[in-house]
């Protein structure tokens, strides 16, 4: 997923570049820092710098992953355009999510907020820059919505609404400056449960008062009767009964029992409703992994630097990633988030962190196992298999080692190819490499500086909103496949790329 910021051409834009502008259909992004005069205030030097680093490690990279171009950057804000609305909505999320993270450990006043706005509209791209009324839609979204929210256009929403794993409230129709007509408007909600949540809260404090007020009036009524029976019971005489007007009582044809001996009664229980069995589950194929001392890193990127001894104790992997088939296991048992579409015998797709998590805990809970995702220093290693070369088969490309772009003739662009398509490594291990980028455990570090050395997760001092991934994936080129190659995303952020493989402790 990591790239370079690249312009999109369109073929009309190609057509109309003899005179350095173009005009073109883009999703627009525009972003600002809510609060930015208060924060240069307290510490402009600081805020300055902080401002800058943000844009260097996160809004740059993040356009970039998610297949944008930034246009500008504005001092306090940003402008990109997208292709894709999709994608333009997924890169807000993210900032924005990735933003809680790093203001986290901040006192209140000096986090650093973002609004986003994103709309579709029809802009003039000239030379470096870009106008029309789609980009001041965009800015006007920007400049209403909520501090830390993402406000998007009808038109964004009808693109976005099936195909992002979000809720959105509509806010309706909004007038906004220098903009002729109204523009029907929606905020993203990253939790879809937030928008029920949110649509429910009247109902449910409707029904609050409404049961409190009914309580009352039952205990009102139940007050009154427990005083108007003690007044009746005091009101009447107590007569005890002679022991001949107890004998009147009993008919003739009653036996009288001795009471010398005691009665044992015998019920019967009724035979309990017999539980249908708990279905086996499928557990993944799972490969032993050798414990042993290896070299973690490369010098082929900054994030992987620098070059470190890690020792591994053994642990066992899956032998593939999770396939459809046992992730809908977990769907059906009502224990993950989600259906899982596509081949069954392919590994699933669109999962995010807390997903691959979730799925985990539901594996080790129905079998009894400590089953985990794997250390990053884990996986790595399990993905040399015993080797230290640029790829585990060696320094070259080779044909038909690796599922990832334009690495194989004919290979579908919609779904990786089924578990087990290819060679194995010499662990046995499938797909460690091209296929689906695979979550691990440990939070985000730009690189190895004070990494663990004993392959446990790294889960402290970095930005854990964002976890690593590994291998790559069928749409990325072959250096993602690289067993040293890694990257990031927001923990909460579904992506059509992403999968997942489990570990045991051995």
């Amino acid at each position: 997923m990591r790239g370079e910021i690249r312009h999109i051409h369109s073929d009309h834009e190609k057509d109309h570049s003899h005179d350095g502008t173009s005009r073109r259909l883009a999703a627009i992004i525009a972003g600002d820092i809510s609060g930015y005069s208060r924060l240069m205030q307290i510490d402009e030097d600081g805020t300055y710098a902080r401002v800058k680093r943000i844009e260097r490690d996160l809004i740059e990279p993040t356009i970039a992953e998610h297949h944008g171009r930034l246009i500008k950057t504005t001092g306090d804000g940003f402008i990109a355009i997208f292709d894709s609305p999709v994608e333009a909505v997924r890169c807000g999320i993210v900032i924005q999510q990735s933003m809680v993270g790093r203001n986290a450990s901040l006192p209140r006043e000096h986090w650093i907020v973002y609004r986003i706005g994103v709309n579709l509209g029809d802009v003039i791209i000239e030379d470096e820059d870009v106008y029309g009324d789609g980009v001041n839609v965009a800015a006007r979204l920007e400049g209403i919505a909520t501090p830390g929210q993402i406000f998007i256009s009808g038109g964004i929403y009808e693109q976005v609404k099936h195909k992002l794993v979000c809720g959105y409230q509509s806010l309706g129709d909004r007038q906004v400056k220098n903009i002729t007509d109204p523009v029907r408007v929606y905020r993203v909600l990253p939790d879809p449960s937030a928008m029920t949540e949110s649509r429910m809260r009247p109902v449910i404090m409707l029904l609050a008062a409404a049961t409190i007020v009914l309580l009352a009036i039952a205990g009102g009524v139940l007050w009154y009767m427990l005083i108007r029976s003690d007044s009746l019971v005091s009101r009447q005489p107590v007569t005890v009964p002679s022991p001949a007007d107890v004998a009147k009582t009993v008919p003739p044809t009653t036996p009288v029992v001795p009471q010398a001996t005691p009665q044992t009664s015998v019920t019967t229980a009724a035979p309990a409703t017999k539980q249908p069995p708990l279905q086996p589950v499928r557990e993944p194929d799972m490969v032993s992994v050798p414990g042993g001392n290896f070299a973690m890193g490369s010098n082929d990127d900054i994030t992987e630097k620098p070059v470190h001894q890690v020792a591994i104790k053994p642990f066992a992997i899956g032998k593939h990633p999770v396939a459809v088939r046992e992730w809908n296991e977990c769907a059906e048992a009502k224990a993950c988030g989600f259906t899982a579409a596509g081949k069954e015998d392919a590994p699933v797709t669109d999962v995010s962190w807390n997903d691959a998590k979730q799925f985990a805990a539901w594996l080790a809970k129905v079998t009894g196992k400590n089953y985990r995702l794997p250390s990053e220093a884990e996986w790595e290693y399990a993905a040399r298999g015993g080797t230290q070369t640029k790829y585990w088969w060696g320094d070259q490309f080779r044909s038909g080692m690796v599922n990832c772009k334009n690495c194989l003739d004919g290979a579908a662009a919609e779904q990786p190819m089924k578990i087990g398509s290819l060679k194995a490594n010499p662990f046995g291990l499938h797909e460690m490499g091209g296929s689906v980028h695979q979550w691990v455990e440990d939070c985000w570090h730009k690189n190895y500086q004070g990494a663990p050395s004993d392959g446990s997760p790294w889960v402290t001092d970095g930005d854990c909103s964002a976890r690593v991934i590994r291998s790559g994936s069928w749409r990325n080129d072959l250096n993602a496949a690289r067993p040293a190659s890694r990257d990031r995303y927001d923990v909460a952020v579904r992506y059509p790329t992403h999968g997942f493989r489990v570990a045991l402790s051995r």
